[in-house]
């Protein structure tokens, strides 16, 4: 059985629940208010991408706001993947994913596997369709990744996101 060890970016604009997402990965909870994440926590969970074949992600969840800016570079060093998570009720956070693409892109080494996540989906209901989502979905394919749309707090499609991203890193480490 081989077991690979991966550092996983978790990353998006602040409040788009990044730190919800991760605590439903790993501890299948879901809590209505998270401080806000100060710089980086880092947490390890092990995912079966496949029958047998096990990865230990080490998620890095990457504070938003534009003031850690200066200090988050470091943290992308070594990264094998990114999930770039938006929260589908908030425009201006779908908006400035583009900025966080390109800084992905500059602090880590190559061309590292994203996935485009949408959170919120449990929200859509309340608020109406915010941004075009087809448009996230052919953004993301143009830029070689896959949208999902997530619900921390349902839990929908929550470890799928981590799955696909991993099975992504390894995929593109063994062609």
């Amino acid at each position: 059985m081989s077991s690979f060890k991966l550092k996983v970016l978790l990353t998006g604009a602040a409040a788009v629940g990044k730190t919800s997402l991760v605590q439903r990965f790993i501890k299948n909870r879901f809590q209505q208010n998270y401080k806000l994440t100060v710089g980086v926590d880092i947490l390890t969970k092990d995912v079966e991408f496949k029958p047998n074949e096990i990865a230990t992600l080490s998620i890095w969840d990457i504070g938003g706001q534009q003031r850690f800016e200066f200090i988050r570079s470091t943290f992308y060093k070594g990264a094998a993947g990114a999930l770039l998570v938006f929260d589908l009720t908030r425009e201006q956070t779908y908006i400035e994913t583009r900025k966080w693409l390109t800084e992905i892109r500059q602090f880590t080494e190559q061309n590292i596997p994203f996935v485009f996540i949408g959170n919120k989906l449990d929200l859509l209901e309340d608020v109406g369709e915010v941004i075009d989502r087809n448009e996230a979905r052919s953004f993301a394919e143009n830029e070689g990744s896959i949208y999902i749309e997530t619900s921390a707090k349902t839990g929908e499609n929550v470890d799928e996101a981590f799955t696909e991203l991993t099975r992504r890193i390894i995929n593109s480490r063994t062609q």
